[in-house]
């Protein structure tokens, strides 16, 4: 389903998508199916940009913030 869906969208919208799991891992993701998931990555990186985002997480370190808060208030 997931691969009809980008097929449908393949060269004619735009098409967001974010991980953290690396391309290599994406067949266990995908039902471990790598025919597919070839087929999905390609279609996603032609004609892509790919942004590699290092650092700390903003959601990991709210979390954590919060948890430090709640531990204080006890």
């Amino acid at each position: 389903m997931f691969f009809q869906l980008i097929d449908l969208r393949y060269e004619k919208r735009s098409t967001i998508i974010t991980s953290n799991i690396s391309f290599d891992k994406w067949p266990q993701i995908l039902g471990k199916d790598e025919m597919i998931t070839k087929a999905i990555l390609d279609r996603l990186l032609h004609h892509s940009y790919l942004f590699n985002i290092a650092g700390p997480s903003y959601r990991i370190k709210d979390k954590l913030k919060y948890k430090s808060t709640k531990r204080e208030e006890l």
